[in-house]
């Protein structure tokens, strides 16, 4: 079967890994704009109202957005502290340098290329990051989990991708992430291939077993193409 979609996953793939220590990024966020003696309670808040809230996608594939952590959290948000929080956030955001020149390969062989990202933020938050990294304009559709009910690996949210995109037969599709289990086996199970770029960082799913493994993003266009050619 030829190859009709290459959708990527965001963090830790279209971007590359970096290890965050969530306690202090809001830790940064609350002390440029609260009171010095509110800083820690309000940051641990919202660290524990994150963690609850990624919990749950991750045990019940049930989806939640930045708008639920403020408010589980006890916070209301001014555009000043989202502001700052977009700041801090930036040098994590970088698109791949690779990813770019593999998406126009892709493109140039009539293949769509697609997103599909465990996310709590927003879909403004996102276009404006690959806007800036220049490759908006190559991707052909989107999906954020902060704008549906699932989360990866739950079938949905890749048939939500696939549709994105404009591809119904998804053994026509790749997906390439760097979680073993929302990934792969997310992936795989709903029928697609899976490719995984690993790190060490993230948990192991040794029950399965990816496509193809990459080191890089432009390893991928070798599997793409061979898989197209029926190989």
């Amino acid at each position: 079967m030829a190859v009709s979609a290459v959708i990527f996953d965001w963090g830790g793939t279209l971007t590359p890994w970096h290890d965050i220590e969530l306690g202090e990024m809001w830790r940064r966020i609350c002390a440029a704009h609260l009171d010095p003696d509110r800083v820690e309670e309000v940051a641990k808040a919202l660290l524990d109202a994150e963690d609850e809230l990624w919990r749950r996608g991750r045990d019940e594939h049930r989806s939640a957005t930045l708008d639920e952590v403020f408010a589980l959290a006890g916070v209301e948000p001014t555009e000043a502290m989202l502001a700052t929080q977009f700041e801090v956030w930036t040098p994590h955001t970088f698109t791949d340098p690779a990813a770019p020149g593999v998406l126009r390969e892709l493109r140039e062989r009539g293949i769509k290329v697609g997103v599909l990202s465990n996310t709590m933020w927003s879909r403004d938050w996102h276009e404006r990051i690959f806007a800036r990294d220049g490759v908006l304009d190559l991707l052909d559709g989107a999906v954020y989990s902060s704008e549906i009910p699932w989360t990866k690996p739950h079938a949905e949210a890749f048939r939500a991708a696939m549709a994105a995109v404009g591809v119904d037969d998804p053994s026509a599709c790749v997906y390439v992430g760097d979680r073993p289990y929302d990934d792969i086996h997310g992936a795989k199970s709903a029928g697609l291939r899976g490719v995984l770029v690993p790190n060490s960082r993230v948990p192991a799913w040794d029950t399965v077993t990816p496509d193809a493994v990459i080191k890089s993003l432009d390893e991928l266009l070798h599997h793409v193409d061979r898989w197209s050619s029926g190989a």
